[in-house]
């Protein structure tokens, strides 16, 4: 008896196409997810932990100058405001700000100053010098003499009690006109509006500082 055996010579291997197709799918899913964390990461470290910010302009001159790249500490909001507590920056610190007269005036949108008045302190500028009343400080104290880097003398005619919740902000370069603040129209700053305190200057790296 003939037994026939089936002729494997011209026998077509198919390749497992549905392993293949479930692999490429698979790549495709992990590159999804690799930008979707890079962007959601990078939206929470801009928003929540820190960003950086140019400075645009002579005011905060001769600390900050035009070109200068700043790394803000938004953590120190974001922590304050996981505590249900508004940020509270300190006397003399150099902060970025939301501009509250923005959308009013069409100018710059984040403001770069220094503190000056705290929530429920006086506040008086003559001739040329800032004067601080408090609890603590009765007859008043200079604030400026905390820190260096404000020019003299300053500019204006101030006497007003910061208002609960703000404070009171001025530019470095109070010479002339040069920077507007709290002194000449910008008015008290919400503290809502803060984005925090400048951390950093990252540019020029001749000039890289923390503050």
């Amino acid at each position: 008896m003939i037994q026939m055996q089936p002729d494997t010579s011209n026998q077509i291997i198919v390749p497992n196409e549905p392993k293949h197709r479930h692999n490429a799918l698979r790549d495709v899913i992990g590159i999804a997810i690799f930008v979707v964390s890079v962007i959601v990461g990078a939206f929470l470290l801009n928003n929540f932990v820190f960003q950086t910010y140019s400075v645009l302009g002579p005011s905060m001159e001769n600390t900050l100058h035009t070109g200068d790249r700043l790394l803000v500490n938004k953590l120190a909001v974001t922590v304050s405001h996981i505590e249900g507590k508004k940020y509270l920056p300190n006397r003399g610190q150099v902060i970025v700000f939301e501009n509250p007269l923005y959308h009013v005036q069409q100018s710059e949108e984040f403001l770069v100053k220094r503190v000056i008045g705290l929530p429920g302190e006086r506040v008086v500028l003559k001739d040329g010098v800032y004067t601080i009343y408090n609890k603590e400080n009765s007859s008043g104290f200079d604030p400026d003499k905390l820190y260096t880097g404000p020019k003299s003398p300053t500019k204006g005619e101030v006497d007003l009690t910061v208002p609960e919740g703000e404070v009171f902000v001025s530019g470095d370069n109070r010479v002339g006109e040069y920077s507007f603040d709290s002194r000449n129209g910008l008015g008290t700053v919400p503290l809502d509006l803060i984005q925090g305190p400048v951390g950093l200057r990252i540019f020029p790296l001749s000039k890289f500082r923390s503050f």
